[in-house]
């Protein structure tokens, strides 16, 4: 069991990561930027062979990937250096690992919705004395939006309440082809400590037709992606503990607890957990790469749009050094990360 485990998590991992170093490594060669090495992993190399000009890895610890441009993080005299390309190509280079990120989650999203279906915003109960049975919400009622947010799947409505609680909400729902709207306002559930709104889902998953499945395979990807922002911002509002935060260790702990959960109703719900879990981690990945630091994606475009508006290169050297310290202070939090999921799972 526990090497099934392992191998689950080390595919899941490595093809998201493989995926969006392919990314960057596909749009630079058709922008003729020289790509030294393309790997998987980090540390030690295990396996490696060259085709062309580039280097092709396995390295030893399965917790990443690299795409090394030439002339990335310094001055290259080659013409096929990243700094001698146009700042377009540039960005279209680095902006495609997270782009490819996304799509591989819509493409796995159109195999998950079209297997398992998709829940809709429909009510299926209301608890009595809550705030949804207080303005007239009824069993059969589509929840079409919360505060500023347009709702497309249940699961939408459980996260707001989660990432909202104790906060009146706004609602806008539809009966019957006609639309309302209200104010809920949450109610503290003595045996769950929670704030709730007194809205309840059904478990059912609705099968769509092919236009359905494309349409909800974009909502599938959309809440991945929501859920992996609103949670950064209560990162950084003080609202997330280290204890929520985790990494590759706790994300193998989750794909394993998940496998083992799911192992008992079939190869099927197996596979279909894999594939929500990976379209999850894949979405989280390329939204977590274009954040605004020093190493990741997002810190490489926020020099080369600042390039762009100055109509001016900044000095590679000294770029390179900006990016050189934000991946060691990466590398730092990564250690932090791992030994904080050891002191919790291990």
């Amino acid at each position: 069991m526990l090497i099934v485990k392992i191998l689950l998590f080390l595919i899941i991992f490595s093809l998201i990561v493989m995926v969006h170093e392919l990314g960057h490594m596909l749009l630079a060669k058709k922008n003729h930027i020289g790509v030294n090495e393309f790997s998987i992993g980090m540390g030690p190399v295990l396996a490696s062979f060259v085709k062309g000009e580039t280097k092709y890895s396995i390295r030893l610890f399965p917790f990443g990937g690299a795409c090394m441009f030439e002339g990335e993080d310094g001055i290259s005299e080659k013409s096929n250096s990243f700094q001698n390309a146009s700042v377009f190509a540039r960005i279209s280079a680095v902006v495609a690992g997270p782009v490819f990120n996304f799509l591989l989650a819509y493409i796995l999203a159109l195999f998950f919705v079209g297997g398992s279906g998709y829940d809709e915003p429909v009510v299926y109960g209301v608890i009595p004395g809550y705030g949804a049975e207080e303005i007239g919400i009824q069993p059969g009622d589509v929840i079409k939006k919360l505060g500023k947010k347009k709702i497309h799947l249940y699961k939408e409505i459980s996260f707001y309440s989660m990432t909202h609680e104790g906060e009146e909400t706004p609602v806008v729902y539809e009966r019957d082809g006609k639309t309302y709207e209200g104010v809920l306002v949450p109610k503290r559930n003595e045996e769950t400590g929670r704030y709730l709104f007194g809205l309840q889902g059904s478990a059912e998953q609705k099968r769509g037709n092919a236009l359905e499945i494309l349409k909800y395979s974009a909502y599938e990807v959309k809440y991945c992606i929501s859920t992996t922002v609103d949670s950064l911002k209560m990162m950084f509002q003080g609202k997330l503990s280290k204890d929520d935060v985790s990494g590759p260790i706790g994300m193998a702990v989750f794909i394993g607890d998940v496998y083992e959960a799911s192992s008992v109703s079939g190869w099927y719900v197996v596979a279909m957990n894999m594939l929500s879990l990976t379209i999850l981690i894949s979405a989280n990945l390329g939204v977590m790469n274009l954040l605004p630091l020093p190493a990741l994606d997002g810190g490489r475009l926020v020099f080369l749009i600042i390039e762009l508006f100055r109509g001016k290169k900044i000095d590679p050297e000294k770029e390179g050094i900006v990016h050189f310290i934000g991946l060691v202070l990466l590398m730092m939090l990564m250690v932090f990360i791992m030994y904080n999921d050891i002191q919790k799972f291990l």
